[in-house]
Order: structure tokens, then sequence, then C-alpha cells
């Protein structure tokens, strides 16, 4: 036997990679009972139909944005952001903000809740998640979050400085910030 190993640590050893080997198989094709996905699942535009609280914080949004001299369209690609469980149930409205220079990024996402109290819970659990280590590795470090309550909606928009290649972007956030109450993302 090479100098310090036993027998012990030679089965312990195999015992944690056999360990392991079977906690990695779990984790494949076959797993089931994830509550969310790994990657984002895709949205088009719009997702729900519009109802009047998604018309109106699109309207709100349109507005705050015309402010800065910048437009607000529904997305020619599929976008869906990583979301808080609460987040991916919701249904919710993916719109995009003209930027020529910079055509793949600019999505806000609209959420609507059943009331006041329930999107402002579903504001502070995405808060915390996208603060969180598991949300925050979804997103470039230097990521910015803006998420607003508007009545029964929550408006969330993430941007980085770094990865947007429009100058128009940094616009944005401020003009969200004008909406409805804020919700912090902790640090």
């Amino acid at each position: 036997m090479a100098a310090g190993l036993t027998r012990r640590g030679i089965t312990l050893g195999w015992l944690t990679l056999a360990a392991l080997a079977m906690l990695t198989a779990g984790c494949g094709i076959g797993a089931s009972g994830t509550t969310t996905p790994l990657l984002p699942v895709e949205s088009v535009g719009p997702s729900i139909g519009t109802t009047a609280a998604v018309a109106e914080a699109r309207a709100a949004i349109v507005t705050a944005l015309a402010g800065k001299s910048l437009q607000l369209d529904d997305p020619n690609v599929p976008f869906r952001p990583p979301e808080s469980l609460a987040f991916a149930a919701a249904p919710r409205g993916v719109y995009q903000v003209l930027l020529p220079e910079d055509p793949n990024h600019g999505f806000i996402s609209v959420y609507e809740f059943p009331d006041a109290s329930s999107a402002a819970a579903a504001g502070q659990e995405q808060a915390a998640y996208v603060g969180s280590g598991p949300g925050r590795v979804l997103f470039p470090l230097d990521t910015r979050f803006v998420i607003r309550q508007l009545g029964t909606t929550i408006v969330f928009y993430a941007w980085s400085p770094g990865s947007s290649g429009d100058s128009r972007a940094a616009d944005i956030q401020p003009a969200l910030e004008t909406l409805g109450t804020g919700i912090a993302v902790p640090r």
C-alpha cells in the first residue's frame, strides 16, 4: 500500500465516489420533482391576454420611457428571465425597449397577481431570489435590478452595464424607478 493510505481510507474513497455517482445520476434527464428549471423557459411577447392591469402597467412603462426618449415594443425573440417560484407561476407580459445598438437586451417583464398583497409578497420573493447565490449566478456580476410594484402587477427589469452595447440602456433603469413602489434587492 502507498504511504499514508490505509485499507479503510481506500474503501471510504470508493464509497464517496459511488455516492457522488448516484447523486449525479439523480440529476439526469429522468429526474423528477424539480420545482424550477435550471434555464429560463422562453416566452415571446406578452404571454397572457392583455388584461386591464397589464395594459395599465404597460402604459405606465411607455410613459416613463418616453421621458427618456425610449420606445417600448413586443420582443421578436423568445425571452424569460430567471424567476422565483411565484414569478414562474404568474401570468406575465414581456416587452422590450428598442435599443438599436443592442437588440438583444432591454427586456421588461410584467407579472400579474390576484391582489396587491400577493404582488408585494411575490416581488419580495423575486428580490430575495435574484439577490441570493442561486439567483445571482444567473446574471452577470454587475447586474442591476429594478423591481417595482404597480397595484397587482410587478415590473421586473435586469441590466448589466458591462453587457450592454447601447449607451441608452442606462436610461431604462431611472425611467422605471419612477413607477409605483420599489422593492430592494438585497446585496
